[in-house]
């Protein structure tokens, strides 16, 4: 398995600061916004249901890109048609919803997925392992919102860690190993690049989803052809590869430690929420889960319930090296030689004692 010292380098992730520019110009909105360490943003003295001049907003989306989140403190009893309208703000400006709906969902709106720690109340269990929302889907939610209608009295919040800073974190060997592949999502067959370049931000990002992923690809390395040339060029079948099964463990188990050591190396953070907090992340730049509190029962933990909100991306998270959008993993791999291809479920199980849902 990959270890931690093994897999996180010494030197220190960078997450930018605030941009003075566009702080100034939120604050001539009238708001105010606080930097949290080392990643994420609180806005004060919104009323979202009245709206946001368009370069504040553009400015939030920026902020979001680079430091992962934003959260709109103080926005209690918002109705379901009023966060979906604001949600639009982000991303593509439309809803990309591919959920079930609770019966318990205010107006059983088909774009708010509800998730609580009581089944009355809305879906149990949701999310407990690092992941990006709508991985199945070729262009992945650009952005999402949590919305907490009910915040639990014991705590019960959500782990996010930057994928910009976390690809920083990377030894070079690795860097480089990754930026070579593609992941192939077990349910719906689409891929993407375990290495990406953010759209806003410019920054090379990592993304695997630890609970539907039925297989990777690598892209054979070429003497004296870089990352860059090989990724501009189509290649032929030979000259890619499946990873073993005992690759994937390895490559899921470091992901895995990269995600957990964000706390310790300054490029994840544990955030706990208030009851009308409206917090929105870029997907592209943030991986997240839920905190293991958050799944406590009711009466132990008090009710939380939140309504989640996902935006259409601007465009898909395409792989590299010439790769198809989609592979048929339900039918044979198009590969030489054999390695794990494993069609639905929750894909490739990497680790024996956690629950793979999300």
């Amino acid at each position: 398995m990959g270890q931690l010292s093994e897999t996180v380098r010494s030197s220190q992730p960078s997450i930018p600061s605030l941009d003075a520019e566009r702080v100034s110009l939120i604050e001539q909105a009238g708001l105010t916004v606080k930097q949290l360490e080392p990643l994420g943003v609180e806005v004060y003295g919104a009323d979202v249901r009245a709206g946001l001049p368009k370069p504040v907003i553009e400015a939030l989306e920026v902020e979001m890109a680079n430091r992962g989140f934003i959260v709109f403190k103080q926005q209690t009893d918002l109705a379901a048609e009023e966060l979906v309208e604001v949600s639009k703000w982000w991303g593509a400006h439309e809803i990309h919803s591919t959920h079930g709906v609770h019966p318990a969902t205010p107006g059983r709106n088909r774009h708010i997925f509800r998730c609580s720690n009581d089944s009355r109340h809305g879906i149990l269990g949701v999310g407990p392992q690092w992941h990006n929302d709508g991985s199945f889907e070729a262009a992945t939610f650009s952005h999402s919102a949590y919305y907490m209608a009910r915040a639990p009295e014991q705590g019960g919040g959500t782990h996010f860690a930057h994928q910009g800073a976390a690809f920083d974190a990377l030894p070079k060997e690795k860097q480089a190993f990754w930026e070579r592949l593609v992941s192939v999502n077990s349910a719906s067959s689409v891929t993407h690049p375990v290495v990406h370049t953010h759209p806003v931000s410019g920054r090379k990002s990592v993304w695997l989803h630890l609970g539907m992923t039925g297989a990777v690809i690598e892209r054979l390395p070429e003497d004296g052809v870089t990352i860059d040339e090989l990724k501009q060029q189509p290649a032929s079948v030979d000259q890619f590869r499946l990873l073993t099964e005992s690759e994937m463990k390895t490559l899921f188990n470091d992901y895995n430690d990269l995600m957990n050591a964000s706390f310790e190396r300054g490029y994840g953070i544990r955030y706990h929420y208030d009851t009308g907090d409206l917090l929105y992340i870029d997907n592209w730049a943030v991986a997240h889960r839920a905190a293991p509190e958050a799944h406590m029962p009711a009466e132990q933990q008090g009710l939380r319930i939140m309504d989640r909100v996902t935006i259409k991306s601007k465009q898909d998270l395409a792989p590299h090296f010439g790769l198809p959008q989609y592979i048929n993993i339900n039918g044979p791999h198009p590969f030489n030689k054999d390695g794990v291809w494993q069609a639905g479920g929750v894909g490739f199980l990497w680790k024996d004692d956690i629950r793979l849902q999300n």
